[in-house]
């Protein structure tokens, strides 16, 4: 199979096209130009093609792949949580991306959403549940959703939308706060968190690009897929759980609320039902192999 990804070198867009590879499948991966995570890749890797393409010139993919493609992944996007021009202008390139894969004769279009489409809700997040967006990153995930949509329709392309929770594990970037933690917590470090009251969930990237290829592959389309773990549990115990098997001597306090209150609850039936896939990499495995490797 042959397949495009955008946002390649990404921390999720990494492991889905290594994932892909490793399935004996054709990547095109397309590279913001000049970033420093182009060097995760062998240029030389079978199967794996290279482009260096900007966002803003995403209408030109179809030029560099020159070959027909039965799945295009869009992943990238760009910017804070409330930078408003920024995640308007993600929007168009998701649109751009998907009339990419019109001229590429690709059958499916798989975009790449986020647990921010449902803000702050009460109770289970099912793909059932209204969006309800606290921000302009959310906002804009949920608009690229149906206006995607809608366009695949017109363009004869099956769609599908996957709603990525909160992942961990290989290239995680730092600001984050699992990542931070760990390093910190190797070093010694004391930490000030807050209550950590509310319940999350973590689905190492490894897992989530076999979800992202699960959906592609066997997903219905015009649906949504929540792409999760679904083992939530209140955060304080995911903290702790680090703490122990770092064997660290640091101190962690915890404060207030986070303010919004924001809880992650997601329904991974539905993926599964659909999909036959499951997660595999349980929470403590993954955290050990990511603090071997720092």
């Amino acid at each position: 199979m042959k397949a495009v990804v955008t946002g390649a070198a990404g921390f999720a867009g990494y492991s889905l096209v290594d994932a892909l590879l490793k399935k004996n499948n054709e990547v095109y991966a397309i590279l913001r130009p000049g970033s420093e995570h182009n060097k995760r890749f062998k240029p030389d890797t079978a199967g794996l093609h290279l482009i260096e393409l900007d966002c803003a010139d995403f209408d030109k993919i179809a030029d560099f792949v020159q070959t027909d493609c039965e799945v295009f992944y869009h992943l990238a996007w760009f910017g804070g949580r409330d930078d408003f021009e920024v995640q308007k202008r993600n929007i168009d390139y998701c649109l751009v991306a998907l009339e990419s894969a019109g001229k590429l004769n690709c059958k499916r279009f798989v975009g790449i959403g986020s647990q921010a489409e449902y803000g702050v809700t009460q109770g289970i997040q099912s793909e059932s549940l209204m969006p309800n967006p606290v921000n302009s990153y959310g906002s804009a995930k949920t608009a690229a959703m149906y206006l995607s949509k809608r366009r695949a329709g017109q363009l004869d392309i099956e769609w599908i939308w996957g709603r990525i929770f909160s992942l961990y594990g290989d290239f995680e970037p730092s600001g984050r706060m699992l990542p931070d933690l760990m390093r910190g917590l190797k070093n010694n470090e004391d930490f000030c968190l807050s209550s950590c009251r509310q319940n999350w969930d973590y689905l190492h990237v490894k897992d989530a690009a076999e979800a992202i290829i699960a959906i592609g592959t066997h997903g219905l389309s015009g649906e949504i897929y929540n792409i999760a773990n679904g083992d939530y549990r209140p955060l304080k115990e995911f903290v702790e759980e680090v703490k122990l098997i770092s064997d660290s001597d640091s101190a962690i306090s915890y404060g207030r609320d986070p303010e919004p209150f924001i809880a992650l609850q997601p329904d991974v039936s539905k993926i599964k039902r659909d999909t036959g896939w499951a997660p595999i990499i349980d929470f403590s495995t993954g955290v050990k192999d990511f603090l071997n490797d720092i």
